[in-house]
């Protein structure tokens, strides 16, 4: 397979998935205080927003890479 196609089509699916999961969360735990055995830990949830814009351009760019990719010679 040749590489313009390859990167071409993990970026329309990176694309597709943006387009289908616009936003995700993470949860991050730290430790606040220790005193021996006992942990006092806090958890930190952080939510991220994938722009509609990013996600369609990806799928858009992708997929003109792999049609390029199609029609070079090599």
């Amino acid at each position: 397979m040749k590489p313009l196609v390859m990167f071409g089509a993990i970026l329309a699916l990176l694309g597709l998935i943006g387009i289908a999961i616009p936003v995700f969360t993470t949860q991050q735990t730290t430790d606040v205080a220790k005193l021996g055995n006992l942990k006092l830990q806090a958890n930190e949830n952080t939510t991220h927003v994938i722009p509609p814009l990013v996600s369609e351009g990806a799928l858009l760019i992708g997929v003109v890479m792999i049609g390029a990719g199609m029609f070079v010679r090599q």
